[in-house]
């Protein structure tokens, strides 16, 4: 019996890249594929997606009614300045956005502050800097920044029902749901 091969090719693990590099042609080309998707939501062209269960009404706004491109932008880099807002008593969904694209990059939920959610590890982050590394190797123009829907009870089970439905609306291209669409070009982190 054959033994499987772990690696894609028989270099030591030492001179193998440490993170994938993505060609210029093929990042514009894969941000347009978002662009599409994400154009057919805002535009309500988007076959309207059965969900599994139905969504709690916690307050007088639905999913439906979340737009991330029309909420307040804050810096991408949002848990290292001083809190731009109070949620401790409220859940919150939030989104990183690329402005210039105009698409939603990341969509995720805390019943934290945002600042706690976000003050470790989170593989967004990194998801974020090698997204924003790449745009610069190739001269293109990149402006990440964080928007928060601040209108949901701090019921975990609710916020990530919330955040689950605006995932698979928007297609966010770094939370794991959707790699199946869009792939995982740049690595796992």
């Amino acid at each position: 019996m054959k033994q499987l091969n772990l690696f894609d090719d028989d270099r030591p693990l030492s001179s193998r890249p440490e993170t994938l590099v993505m060609s210029r042609d093929t990042l514009i080309q894969w941000k347009q594929r978002i662009l599409e998707h994400q154009q057919q939501v805002r535009q309500g062209q988007q076959p309207q997606q059965q969900t599994l269960f139905d969504l709690p009404k916690t307050t007088w706004h639905t999913v439906d009614e979340i737009d991330p491109f029309a909420l307040q932008l804050h810096p991408a880099d949002f848990y290292r300045k001083p809190e731009p807002l109070d949620n401790s008593n409220q859940g919150c969904i939030y989104f990183l956005i690329d402005r210039t694209a105009q698409i939603i990059l990341y969509i995720g939920e805390t019943k934290l502050t945002v600042h706690q959610r976000w003050s470790g590890v989170h593989y967004a982050k990194d998801y974020t800097l090698y997204y924003i590394e790449q745009h610069r190797r190739y001269g293109l123009e990149v402006a990440v920044c964080s928007a928060f829907w601040l209108s949901i009870p701090p019921d975990k089970k609710i916020l990530r029902q919330w955040e689950r439905e605006l995932i698979y609306k928007w297609r966010s291209p770094f939370n794991q749901e959707c790699w199946q669409w869009l792939g995982q070009p740049f690595g796992k982190f």
